[in-house]
């Protein structure tokens, strides 16, 4: 049995954050990009030939991911691909994930794995958790199933509106399913992560677009389902799971990082999460500074006060500038007497001194990259 990845990096949209650069290669926590969650989970389960599908803006996750050096895919029959659909007319109206593979159908049909009963392991960008593809895929095959969908209790509330929602009975089987909407706390949300048989994904897709259908979770998924076509296995995943949908969610999750419970789950909790190295020299702490409860990439230079906030890579703080609950990205400079909380600000940005950015906990202040304030 050989297994393929297929990983979306065009799944979310955060206003600026994915203006100019795929949900995929956002910064997090520090040094990471989102799509290394999705690559070190496929590599670290033995997945060796992975395509990643990129409709736009993908030069940044490109550049990031390279030849997959540090995933160890460049080493293996296979390797990693990037597939971009759309890359001979920018206009094309994006209409679904099913969409997206049937115009990358060349990854699928003329890969070399072509036994009946090779997986496929599709996977989003914007769910980050670490979690044991290898046990997902030991479930597909026991259960009998021809879709496994990995699920997360505790998402659902109500006011969340998730793309797709299962709803379990006691031994975990499917009873309801809905798509695009705000389930109720007894339902589970979908992770965006499924595994299905390749050759029935090849047939299924090829069906589906041929009928004008081209959503994965309510014409595949939730359709095969409710027509007793299609079995699904849900995997409960029992491990932090962090949903970034939305600006908001991206915010509350980045600063959920100085939790040393929940940092130590998601980088560490199945296997290492591995990213592209880039090694600065150790971050400098001046004499009068004041870091608290905060997460600090190498490469600072830190003479002011930071609470509650993360810093990545070679983030300059001057004297007396007060920085609290941010999220502040590589190389921003913040100057003398600045007072930031509440706020993101992207690669490049210089806070000039005396500035004020105040933000709230669910609007927080957006800075584009490379812009000075």
């Amino acid at each position: 049995m050989n297994v393929l990845g297929i990983i979306f990096t065009n799944d979310a949209s955060l206003g600026e954050l994915t203006n100019k650069r795929t949900s995929g290669s956002i910064p997090f926590g520090g040094r990471y990009r989102q799509v290394d969650w999705a690559l070190s989970n496929m590599a670290c389960a033995g997945i060796r030939h992975i395509g990643i599908i990129s409709r736009h803006s993908y030069q940044s996750l490109m550049h990031h991911v390279g030849d997959g050096e540090e995933w160890g895919l460049e080493l293996e029959e296979g390797g990693l691909e990037f597939l971009t659909p759309y890359a001979s007319n920018v206009d094309v109206k994006y209409r679904g994930k099913l969409e997206s593979v049937y115009n990358a159908m060349d990854f699928l049909e003329f890969s070399d794995e072509v036994d009946d009963d090779d997986l496929v392991v599709m996977s989003d960008s914007a769910v980050l958790a670490n979690v044991d593809l290898a046990d997902v895929i030991r479930s597909h095959v026991e259960s009998g199933r021809q879709v496994t969908v990995v699920t997360k209790a505790g998402i659902a509330n109500g006011e969340k509106k998730l793309d797709l929602a299962l709803k379990l009975d006691e031994n975990g089987e499917v009873t309801d399913m809905v798509v695009d909407f705000a389930a109720d706390e007894d339902y589970v949300a979908s992770m965006d992560i499924f595994v299905l048989n390749k050759k029935k994904l090849i047939k299924w897709v090829k069906e589906m677009v041929a009928r004008d259908k081209y959503h994965m979770d309510r014409d595949l998924v939730m359709g095969g389902w409710s027509r007793g076509r299609i079995q699904i296995n849900a995997y409960q995943f029992a491990g932090h799971a962090l949903f970034n949908e939305s600006v908001e969610e991206y915010f509350s999750n980045s600063l959920s990082l100085i939790d040393k419970d929940i940092r130590h789950d998601i980088f560490h909790g199945c296997h290492p999460i591995y990213t592209k190295v880039r090694d600065r020299v150790p971050t400098y702490y001046g004499e009068d500074c004041d870091i608290e409860n905060s997460l600090i990439a190498d490469g600072c230079m830190l003479d002011g006060e930071v609470e509650n906030s993360v810093l990545f890579r070679q983030v300059t703080v001057e004297k007396d500038a007060e920085i609290e609950n941010c999220i502040i990205m590589n190389d921003a400079v913040i100057g003398e007497g600045a007072e930031l909380k509440y706020a993101i600000l992207d690669k490049n940005v210089t806070v000039t001194p005396g500035a004020k950015l105040i933000g709230t906990k669910k609007n927080p202040i957006i800075v584009k990259r490379g812009e000075t304030v």
